[in-house]
């Protein structure tokens, strides 16, 4: 997310950073003319377009540290599904995702051989959009979603919807059948993962889909709360009406829960091999000791600092 402003590290704090991580010699000129190892290497990330954003911060700022700007960290977008492809065949060291991984795909990586562990960034409430100009909806239930994206919806009009609503031609976007965030949503709410409707504009890329709503009046889309809450002048967002009233995400609803059934936890997924490589383990390192800190500033929702404890103690163990 080009828009995102990000709080940034001071120069002292990523030099202890560095030092902690790579060898480092004294100058026989001085002991207190430290040199600091430059590395060199790609790192390759893919997958989630909701956990894009947070992989992207951190990749700029660790390209940023002392000894690491010959380090090229390639942040993509494929989708979960799509990232999780290429992960499990070992085209790429890292994989973001909104979903844990399906026991298809964990099955695919271990006949090719790739050991990962799963680190936990955030959570998220996948977000239910309208055009900024929508002024008769502020709410919607799970069955009236279901209803308008069910595989075989007859719905093109908001009309349809609910009785009240006015005589206005529907448009529905929403990311692709890769993403992630469309097995949750079509899981959640239709009832089925990858269940949906075919009759809505579809993209990998959530800023094709934000574009698309704020330009479209009739429009309805969803995706992942960070580009909602970048972008709000531009979009409304809507309740979701689980039974027990309406709910919108936000920082509190998501943290406690009571956005459902939309809110889901955010992953990164490391190829263990990869590790291997310096430059792979001080940028994982490098992400894990502030993940937090990027999760939340792109608009997402940190966790317990437990989880974040708990991922170092685990990517310490593996690369003592």
């Amino acid at each position: 997310m080009k828009n995102i402003i990000l709080n940034r590290i001071s120069v002292t704090s990523l030099l202890f950073f560095v030092l902690s991580i790579i060898p480092i010699s004294c100058s026989p000129a001085s002991e207190q003319d430290i040199l600091v190892k430059e590395l060199i290497g790609t790192i390759e990330i893919d997958g989630s377009s909701t956990v894009f954003p947070i992989s992207e911060a951190a990749a700029e700022d660790f390209g940023k540290l002392p000894g690491m700007s010959k380090v090229r960290v390639n942040v993509g977008v494929s989708g979960t599904g799509g990232g999780f492809k290429r992960f499990t065949v070992g085209e790429t060291d890292i994989s973001d995702a909104s979903r844990p991984i399906k026991d298809i795909e964990r099955v695919k990586a271990e006949e090719n051989g790739i050991e990962f562990i799963e680190f936990k960034l955030g959570d998220d409430g996948l977000s239910v959009v309208v055009n900024n100009s929508n002024s008769f909806v502020d709410c919607l239930t799970v069955e009236e979603l279901k209803s308008i994206w069910e595989p075989n919806t007859t719905i093109t009009n908001w009309s349809q919807v609910r009785v009240g609503l006015p005589d206005v031609k529907m448009q529905r976007y929403g990311p692709d059948t890769d993403s992630g965030t469309f097995d949750f949503f079509t899981e959640e709410i239709v009832g089925e993962s990858q269940a949906s409707t075919s009759d809505y504009i579809a993209s990998a890329d959530d800023n094709y889909l934000v574009k698309g709503v704020s330009s479209d009046k009739g429009s309805l889309g969803y995706f992942g709360y960070a580009y909602y809450a970048e972008n709000q002048d531009k979009l409304k967002i809507l309740g979701v009406d689980a039974g027990n009233g309406c709910v919108a995400p936000g920082p509190s609803t998501i943290k406690n829960s009571s956005y459902i059934p939309l809110s889901r936890p955010l992953f990164i997924y490391v190829n263990k091999k990869s590790l291997e490589r310096d430059e792979v383990k001080a940028f994982v390192k490098f992400y894990l000791e502030n993940s937090g800190n990027f999760t939340s500033e792109v608009g997402y929702v940190i966790s317990d600092d437990s989880v974040y404890a708990e991922n170092l103690k685990v990517f310490l163990a593996l690369t003592k």
